[in-house]
C-alpha cells in the first residue's frame, strides 16, 4: 500500500536506522526537548486510499522526567541497571497484535519522536452518516475501549505483489480480509477479541470518501468490500451497523507490514497437529511446535485451505493462536532485549500502520499502550462471530441468536470468558432493590436512541414512553430531546441508592434487570430507548439480543464462537488431511 525506497530496501525489515545513521545528534536519545528536526516522512502512494501526508508532529514534552523514563529515553545516567530496568518494563507490555504494535512503538517512540510520527498514516474514523454514541462510564468513571483491527490485501507496491501474488490486482482497491474488534473492559480487567469472517454478507451503509467527496450508496455485500467504499472508516461504519458496538479507533496493516512486524518481534511459536503444506499460502511446517517469523508468519496468517475444513473460519482460529502466542512471548521477556530491537520494532510498527486521527501520534499510541498493558493474558479471550452458510455456500451470515448474544455481551461490557458472572452477582446483592421513594417522586429522563446508520430515529419515541411511565405513576418522567444512537435499551442510575428506583422503572416497562446499569455519566435515572424497541409501550421479549434472565450461558460466549483463551499454551491447529505431507 505504500511505495518503497528507491534503493530497494525495505526499511525496518533489514534493521532500523539509529539516530546517528539519520544524521541526528545522539542527544535525541537523552533529551526529547531538543528533538526539533522535521519529521521523517514516507513516500506518498496515490494507491493508498484516503491517506494524507503526515501531519507535522509537535515536539515531545520535556518537563516530565517520569514520562521520559517510561518512554525509555533518559539522560546521561541511562547505562547499566536503570536502562536494564526500563528494558524489563518494555518487555512486560502486551495484549494481542494491536498491543504489540502499540507497545512496541511506545518502547522506542521518544528516541526519535518526530520521525515516527511522520511514518504513521492517518484517516477518518467513521465515514457513515450516523455514528453510535460512545459507551457511558461505569460507576467509577471508567469506559470500555473498542478498537477495530484490519488487515488489507493491497497489492499497491512491488513488495505487496511479491508477498501476496496476483499482480493483476495491483490497481484494484484493497479488501479488508482480516477484521477483528478488540474490546477492553471499562476496568481493564479483561479483553475480548471478535473476528468476523471476510465473506460475511451484511449491509454496508452509505459512506462518503473524505478525499474526493464521492458518495458510496448503501448496499448489501461481503464485509471485506467495505474498505473499497472510501476507506477503513466505512468498515468502521459497517461494524457499528452490524454489531451495535461503538468503535473508538481503528488500526490497519498490509502484507509487507505483517512481515516487517513479525521480523522485528523475532519469532512466534505455533503448533500444528500434522505436517502441513499449503501451496497457495506457501506454508510448510512439521507436526508439533515451530517458531515462525517474517514471510513464514505471513503464510501462517494467510493459510486457509490447509487449516481445518479449508474455510476462512479455520484461518481466523490460526490468527487467534498466533496473536495469543505473540503476547505470551513478549510478556515472558524473551524478545526485544536491546535498544536496537526496540528501534526496529518502532520503525516497523509505525511504517506498517494506518490509524484513525484520534490515535495518530506516537504519544497517543504510547498512552493507549500503557492503558492496554493492564490486561492479564489469562483474561484475553478470542472468538469468531457465530455464522451459518448463506444460500449457495459462497458467503456466510451471522448465526441467528448466537451472533446477537456475543454482540450483546460486548456492547454491555461483559467478558466472553464467563468470569464476570460472580462479580456481577456479588455487586447486585450488595445494592438496594427497593425504590428509595414513591414512584411519583422518582425523576426519570427518557431519551430516544432508536436511530441507526440504516434507520432514522422514531419521531416522538421518548415522549411516548415518558407518557407511558407517567400513566403508571412516574409523574416526574420527562422526555429528553438530546440526540442518541444506541442498539440496546438501557436504564442508568448515578448513585447506589438509586438502583431500586431504576429497577422500579424497568419493572414498569418490562425491561430486564440486566439492562439496568450503574453509571457516572448520568445524574438521575435515565432510560435510553434503543433500536431494539422502536414501537409499543412494553419492552419486547426479543429485545437486547437473545440473552435472557436466568439463562445459564448468557454470561459468556456461545460454544459456536470457538473461543480461545490467551493463556492456552496447548492450542494446536488442526490440519486439513488433503494438505499433509
Amino acid at each position: 500500500m505504500r511505495q518503497y525506497r528507491t534503493d530497494g530496501s525495505e526499511g525496518a525489515r533489514d534493521g532500523a536506522p539509529s539516530a546517528a545513521d539519520r544524521g541526528w545528534d545522539e542527544s535525541l536519545y537523552e533529551d526529547r526537548s531538543d528533538a526539533s528536526g522535521a519529521p521523517g516522512g514516507r513516500h506518498a502512494d496515490p494507491a493508498r486510499r484516503g491517506h494524507r501526508a503526515a501531519e507535522p508532529a509537535k515536539p515531545a514534552p520535556s518537563s516530565s522526567a517520569r514520562t521520559a523514563e517510561a518512554a525509555g529515553s533518559g539522560g546521561a545516567g541511562t547505562r547499566g541497571a536503570p536502562r536494564a530496568k526500563r528494558r524489563r518494563r518494555v518487555l512486560r507490555w502486551s495484549a494481542t497484535v494491536l498491543a504489540v504494535l502499540i507497545l512496541g512503538t511506545a518502547g522506542a517512540g521518544y528516541l526519535y519522536y518526530q520521525h515516527l510520527n511522520g511514518n504513521l498514516d492517518k484517516d477518518d474514523l467513521n465515514l457513515g452518516d450516523s455514528k453510535l454514541d460512545k459507551a457511558d462510564p461505569n460507576a467509577d468513571g471508567q469506559t470500555p475501549l473498542n478498537i477495530l483491527l484490519l488487515g488489507s490485501d493491497s497489492r499497491a507496491s512491488k513488495e505487496n505483489i511479491r508477498l501476496g501474488g496476483s499482480r493483476a490486482d495491483r490497481d484494484r482497491p484493497p479488501l479488508a480480509d482480516v477484521q477483528m474488534l478488540l474490546h477492553v473492559s471499562a476496568d481493564r480487567s479483561n479483553m475480548s477479541v471478535l473476528s468476523i469472517p471476510r465473506d460475511t454478507r451484511t449491509t454496508i451503509p452509505k459512506c462518503t470518501d473524505p478525499e474526493d467527496g464521492k458518495v458510496y450508496p448503501e448496499t448489501v455485500d461481503k464485509i471485506n468490500t467495505s474498505l473499497q467504499h472510501g476507506g477503513p472508516g466505512c468498515t468502521v461504519a459497517t461494524w457499528e451497523e452490524l454489531t451495535g458496538i461503538p468503535v473508538d479507533h481503528f488500526m490497519m496493516i498490509d502484507f509487507s507490514g505483517v512481515v516487517s512486524m513479525a521480523d522485528a518481534v523475532g519469532g512466534v511459536p505455533v503448533c500444528v497437529n500434522q505436517n502441513v503444506h499449503d501451496p497457495k499460502s506457501k506454508l510448510k511446517l512439521k507436526k508439533g511446535e515451530s517458531v515462525i517469523k517474517g514471510e513464514q508468519a505471513l503464510s501462517w496468517l494467510r493459510t486457509r485451505h490447509g487449516f481445518g475444513d479449508g474455510t476462512d473460519i479455520g484461518r481466523a482460529k490460526a490468527q487467534h493462536m498466533y496473536m495469543n502466542s505473540m503476547v505470551r512471548q513478549l510478556k515472558a521477556g524473551t524478545k526485544l532485549t536491546d535498544p536496537g530491537k526496540l528501534r526496529q520494532l518502532a520503525e516497523a510498527a509505525t511504517e506498517a500502520l494506518t490509524v484513525d486521527k484520534g490515535i495518530g501520534s506516537v504519544k497517543k499510541l504510547y498512552d493507549l499502550g500503557n492503558d492496554l498493558k493492564r490486561v492479564p493474558t489469562k483474561r484475553i479471550t478470542m472468538a469468531t462471530m457465530p455464522w451459518t452458510y448463506g444460500p449457495g455456500g459462497s458467503y456466510v451470515v451471522p448465526k441467528e441468536g448466537d451472533a446477537q448474544q456475543i454482540f450483546s455481551l460486548m456492547r454491555n461490557d461483559v467478558a466472553l470468558d464467563g468470569k464476570d458472572k460472580k462479580k456481577a452477582e456479588a455487586s447486585k446483592s450488595a445494592q438496594p432493590t427497593e425504590p428509595s421513594r414513591p414512584k411519583a417522586e422518582i425523576p426519570v429522563s427518557v431519551m430516544n436512541g432508536t436511530g441507526t446508520a440504516l434507520q432514522r430515529p422514531v419521531t416522538g419515541r421518548a415522549s411516548v414512553v415518558a407518557g407511558e411511565l407517567a400513566r403508571k405513576g412516574f409523574s416526574q418522567a420527562v422526555a429528553d430531546q438530546t440526540p442518541q444512537s444506541q442498539a440496546d435499551t438501557t436504564i442508568r442510575y448515578a448513585q447506589a441508592e438509586q438502583r431500586g428506583d431504576a429497577l422500579a422503572v424497568a419493572k414498569a416497562l418490562g425491561i430486564p434487570e440486566r439492562l439496568v446499569k450503574h453509571s457516572s455519566g448520568v445524574q438521575r435515572v435515565t432510560l435510553v430507548i434503543g433500536a431494539d424497541w422502536r414501537e409499543g409501550n412494553a419492552y419486547p421479549a426479543s429485545g437486547g439480543g437473545t440473552e435472557k434472565d436466568g439463562d445459564k450461558e448468557s454470561h459468556k460466549a456461545p460454544d459456536s464462537a470457538d473461543a480461545l483463551r490467551g493463556d492456552d499454551k496447548k492450542a494446536c491447529m488442526e490440519i486439513n488431511p488433503n494438505y499433509t505431507w
